[in-house]
């Protein structure tokens, strides 16, 4: 077949194919289904058109201007879905708050190995001061000596607030992705992360009671609630990962801990705005001078909002 012959007959084809991509600009939403069919029909039929070039007129300049034609085709059909606003809520609205309630044993137990070794920790240090520095170590007697003076640590300078609320996110996203990637070994770094947290929390909070100072509850009544559901989220997922290695059912050790790993991604990462939150409730209401009870009701609302939505959120009503 001639170049002329070759152009005479296929041609007309490819402008078409250039009409439609003109079309797609913005995605093949602005396409009919009719039109999709024809993208399809057209893309297929260009494509042996380029493999005739390549063969008959590789010298010739319709070889790389099928090629390029052709590229632009595939990357229309075989583009990935557009993340969307409407996926974004579709995660927050349902997938979330379900995958939340699929873990929520792990996160029962990630509970309870914090709070019970920080009741016993904190009864300890508030009989024993002393005590605080098995759990928190010497730092604990620089922190007693001001506790002595009538002195928290906790107050902040309104113009440091801005940065200290931003120092506070980046704490917070360290301990959850730690929480998090303990899983990996078997849940154990999970496990400790939690109780060595409940520890410190706990003697901490029994040595300033033993001083007889309350300005530590009420600077973490505002935003405590929300920060530590989120702690106690990622412990769950550490040991809903750990427990695959442990117990991987009909699956392999490899494909259990993938698979839950998955699962555990979509849930860190959806607390992403929740940390933010916490972190500027700390940063800012947390050390300001409004009253003890708007703190405590801060704290209080957000957290019920936030077990409510991890409750009841993307459950089908009943008809």
């Amino acid at each position: 077949m001639k170049l002329e012959q070759f152009l005479d007959q296929r041609k007309p084809s490819w402008q078409e194919l250039e009409n439609l991509l003109e079309k797609t600009k913005n995605g093949t939403s602005a396409l009919s289904k009719e039109e999709l069919d024809y993208l399809g029909i057209l893309y297929r039929t260009t494509t042996s058109d380029l493999a005739i070039a390549q063969r008959d007129f590789s010298n010739q300049r319709v070889a790389p201007y099928l090629n390029q034609l052709v590229g632009r085709a595939h990357a229309h059909i075989y583009q990935g879905d557009p993340l969307r606003w409407q996926a974004v809520k579709n995660f927050y609205t349902a997938t979330f708050p379900q995958l939340y309630r699929d873990i929520d044993r792990y996160t029962t137990l990630s509970f309870l190995l914090f709070i019970i070794p920080c009741v016993a920790s904190f009864f300890l240090v508030w009989a024993n001061p002393d005590m605080s520095t098995i759990f928190i170590g010497e730092n604990a007697r620089i922190v007693m000596r001001q506790l002595e003076e009538g002195k928290l640590w906790t107050e902040i300078d309104p113009v440091d607030r801005s940065f200290f609320s931003a120092a506070i996110m980046t704490n917070n996203i360290q301990v959850i992705f730690l929480t998090f990637a303990g899983g990996m070994l078997a849940g154990l770094l999970s496990a400790w992360v939690m109780v060595s947290n409940g520890l410190s929390i706990g003697a901490t909070l029994g040595m300033v009671h033993s001083f007889g100072l309350t300005g530590l509850w009420e600077f973490i009544s505002a935003h405590g609630f929300i920060e530590l559901s989120v702690i106690f989220l990622a412990g769950g997922c550490g040991l809903y990962m750990g427990d695959a290695l442990i117990r991987p059912g009909l699956l392999s050790r490899k494909e259990a801990l993938i698979q839950r790993a998955q699962t555990s991604i979509l849930l860190i990462l959806g607390c992403a705005p929740f940390l933010v939150i916490a972190g500027l409730i700390e940063g800012i209401i947390s050390p300001s001078g409004l009253p003890w009870f708007v703190k405590l009701a801060v704290g209080v609302v957000t957290g019920i909002a936030l077990h409510a939505y991890w409750m009841f959120g993307g459950r089908k009503l009943a008809i």
